[in-house]
């Protein structure tokens, strides 16, 4: 029995129904089962194109991408998840739309929508506003399908927001999953998800939110650490909190990178902005200060540089568990004397990492793949073992 048939044997034994048709949002929103659901279908998709094996399960349609921030490896992962499935893939510019002469929402939803399957949203800038508008967007795709304006609901796909960033966390989770031998080797693993110094400023909340949104589902030690002032939201520590009187482990928070780091199993120092100087940016952005915007960003990177000592050393990593924790990081790192003076991490301890990393990042295509198929596919389970037993080639030659 293949890796893929067996996955599919395991779907059959979750309840998943309510991912047909629905979009995806924010990790804590998922059912224990769909998760798992989501997990399953990313590695059997694997399997299937390492056996080549064609995934392909629409033979047309769109997958809309709207990044209203930057991005690599999301952008490109979008891409190949929408191809892996046999979408085509049409990127939203709104600098070339007609957004600025005052195409509401609505209207832009509904326009770019007419053959896609999926929208996928980065919108990740300004607290308060980035999952806002996803919402915005899948109501307007909803009303649209029930005028009878779109012959199909797409799905809506949170590539990143203000509060989380699905794709990444769970991608990370897949990568730490595979890492140790299987999910139930998580429980009492601890990982440390830690500031680290940037020389750039407003670096998302949504990563760190993530991380300690979803791990703490599955009995882990999360440990949360940061300087003074580098507060997440709080809302979202209550899901942390929430998931480990359910289901184990422990959330803690600390001031102190050493404490976080020490017997640690995984680590994932990373720089984000406080909460507080984000909502301050939003305010300012909502009066359309970009004056006082740049202004803050001067302040906020000269506390930045007051917190240098929070870096990924060789000396930082001999704390961890045998000293061999393993390392995360969601990419770009700022590596110091390569990417920047002096950043999140350490060079050695990037380079030496560079592999796993990597592979980490590799995962999150087959997430998102994951994601549109289970919305858009009635019985996943019975889909997975048709395309192995079609076993029809992704390559001939």
């Amino acid at each position: 029995m293949s890796k893929a048939t067996e996955l599919a044997a395991k779907l059959r034994g979750l309840d998943i129904k309510d991912m047909y048709e629905n979009d995806f949002f924010l990790t804590w929103d998922k059912s224990d089962d769909e998760i798992a659901a989501v997990f399953a279908v990313a590695d059997a998709l694997r399997d299937l194109r390492e056996r080549n094996i064609s995934t392909k399960i629409f033979d047309s349609g769109l997958g809309i991408s709207n990044f209203r921030d930057n991005s690599t490896r999301t952008r490109f992962s979008f891409a190949s998840a929408c191809n892996l499935l046999g979408l085509e893939v049409q990127d939203l510019d709104e600098g070339k739309s007609q957004i600025a002469h005052g195409e509401t929402v609505r209207e832009t939803a509904n326009m770019i929508s007419f053959m896609a399957d999926v929208v996928g949203i980065r919108d990740d800038m300004y607290i308060g506003k980035g999952h806002t508008y996803q919402k915005e967007v899948a109501d307007a795709l909803k009303e649209g399908y029930e005028d009878g304006v779109l012959e199909q609901k797409p799905t809506l796909v949170n590539l990143q927001c203000d509060i989380d960033h699905p794709t990444q966390t769970l991608a990370d989770l897949d990568h730490v999953i595979h890492y140790f031998g299987g999910v139930e080797n998580l429980k009492g693993k601890k990982i440390a998800m830690t500031w680290a110094y940037s020389p750039s400023y407003g670096k998302p909340l949504s990563v760190p939110q993530g991380v300690i949104g979803l791990f703490t589902r599955f009995g882990m030690d999360v440990v949360l650490a940061h300087p003074e002032g580098y507060d997440v939201m709080p809302e979202v520590e209550e899901v942390a909190k929430a998931n480990v009187s359910k289901n184990g482990g422990s959330f803690t928070k600390t001031n102190d990178m050493k404490e976080a780091f020490k017997d640690a199993d995984i680590v994932y120092p990373k720089s984000w902005a406080s909460f507080a100087a984000m909502e301050k940016r939003t305010e300012l952005y909502g009066k359309g200060d970009f004056d006082g915007i740049d202004k803050l960003e001067q302040e906020l990177l000269a506390e930045n540089a007051t917190h240098k000592d929070w870096e990924c050393t060789e000396e930082m990593m001999q704390l961890t568990k045998d000293g061999k924790a393993l390392y995360l990081h969601c990419l770009p790192a700022d590596i110091t004397d390569v990417s920047c003076k002096e950043g999140e991490v350490a060079a050695s301890v990037f380079d030496r990492y560079r592999a796993p990393l990597y592979k980490e990042a590799s995962y999150k295509p087959y997430v998102i793949a994951a994601m549109i198929f289970l919305a858009k596919v009635k019985d996943p389970a019975k889909a997975l073992e048709e395309l192995e037993a079609k076993a029809c080639n992704r390559k001939d030659f």
